[in-house]
């Protein structure tokens, strides 16, 4: 704790006010590189535990913002800047026109492709994943970056739970259908692929009650608990990047995958629920919370380290 507070580089070498800038700055080139950022834009962080993880996580409670804004906005960018061809999913296609205006305007020699995804759709996810393998580009590094959390009880198209949907179903299916092109492209290149989840703490608050548990993703809304349903979610995240790093190590495939907790953020989602006590808790916690540029520090430290 106290070398998170204090900013003590860790082992990696990088500490908690660590920006990506920092991390990516002995970086070689990421010219001959694709990338893959998702998200929803009008879905943003708060809260999360900085340690990363593989097979465990520890505290932290996230919502997450996807390509086009926030965290997704400085993960295009600094990747953009470092020479990777940036392929940001959208929904709100305007949004992401905007985003590539401003790393375009910074980085005028930029390779950024805007694709519409919606990852609380099956279809959308299979449309994406089409229209990508159209482009016939290679593929290193898949960044599951995008999150929900829903207050009220909503379904999606495909008759699931929405934050459920959104949060683990949506990217189990992207990574399934994209993940033969990246164990290729790895072999092909030499160069490892990469695969990060950002997940949350927030799934050790699953209380083990299978039962219950599912009752969070029905359609049953009278057992509705936002929080919990979340949590659920996030579980979901983990055992998928336990099980598949299990089966990338049984293929020796050259991919590997993380899950990562960045730490504590404040960005557009505490700023639409603003107000006396939102700003008193992060007034009160302000010597832990990160900027942007630091919460992406802990993504690309996965990346390239």
């Amino acid at each position: 704790m106290i070398n998170y507070l204090t900013g003590c580089a860790g082992r990696s070498g990088y500490g908690s006010r660590s920006t990506a800038d920092q991390v990516t700055d002995n970086c070689p080139t990421l010219s001959s590189c694709t990338a893959i950022i998702t998200g929803n834009s009008n879905h943003l962080l708060s809260i999360h535990n900085h340690t990363p993880i593989h097979a465990h996580a520890h505290d932290g409670i996230p919502h997450y913002p996807g390509a086009t804004s926030g965290i997704g906005a400085e993960t295009a960018r600094v990747l953009a800047k470092r020479g990777a061809r940036v392929v940001m999913p959208a929904r709100n296609l305007k949004s992401a026109e905007e985003t590539k205006a401003r790393i375009l305007s910074e980085f005028p020699d930029s390779e950024i492709i805007i694709m519409t995804l919606d990852l609380s759709s099956f279809h959308s996810v299979r449309s994406f994943v089409s229209d990508f393998e159209a482009l016939n580009l290679p593929l290193n590094l898949l960044i599951n970056n995008a999150g929900r959390f829903s207050h009220d009880h909503s379904i999606s198209e495909d008759g699931i739970e929405m934050t459920f949907a959104t949060n683990y179903l949506g990217h189990f299916l992207l990574t399934k259908l994209v993940l033969k092109k990246m164990i290729e492209t790895a072999k092909v290149s030499g160069v490892q692929g990469r695969i990060v989840n950002v997940s949350s703490g927030i799934h050790s608050w699953f209380s083990g009650d299978l039962i219950r548990s599912l009752g969070q993703i029905t359609r049953d809304k009278s057992q509705y608990d936002a929080t919990r349903a979340y949590a659920i979610s996030k579980l979901a995240n983990v055992l998928h990047t336990k099980e598949l790093a299990l089966r990338l190590k049984q293929m020796e495939a050259n991919v590997i995958v993380n899950c990562v907790h960045p730490g504590i953020v404040r960005t557009g989602l505490t700023r639409d629920h603003s107000g006396f006590v939102t700003d008193l808790i992060f007034f009160l916690a302000s010597k832990l919370v990160k900027t942007i540029p630091q919460f992406f520090r802990k993504i690309l430290e996965n990346l390239f380290t």
